[in-house]
């Protein structure tokens, strides 16, 4: 059985999809780019404000399914350009406790949704 996780401290859906989907345990988000639930405008001053809008889009999704990101197992990380990887990695690191980080998978891709920079979906179990 699935249940579908939804708050309004993250981006709406901005198509056939829902914000997040717990199953049993296991909650798979969907990949958050820096919108500004607030205003719904992106946020993309730089790649460290915009990597840090993601990753409180994140932030608002594991807390609407009563987790933190300790909880997190697993992150996808698709960016446009590799080069801003370190600055993408300094900001995600951020929000991880070294020692028990999720595993994660980083890929550089030709074009993301709205053209943003950074897109981020994980993974995260009770």
């Amino acid at each position: 059985m699935k249940k579908i996780i939804t708050t309004t401290k993250a981006p709406a859906p901005i198509g056939p999809y829902n914000q997040a989907v717990l199953s049993g345990n296991t909650l798979y988000t969907s990949g958050q780019i820096a919108f500004n639930p607030e205003t719904g405008d992106l946020v993309l001053d730089d790649i460290k404000t915009e990597t840090k809008q993601v990753m409180e889009n994140i932030k608002a999704v594991l807390d609407a399914a009563d987790m933190t990101f300790e909880n997190v197992v697993k992150a996808s990380i698709f960016i446009s350009d590799m080069g801003e990887f370190v600055n993408i990695n300094e900001v995600y690191g951020s929000y991880f406790n070294e020692e028990t980080a999720p595993a994660r998978e980083t890929v550089q891709v030709a074009c993301l949704p709205k053209n943003v920079n950074v897109e981020i979906s994980v993974i995260a179990v009770k």
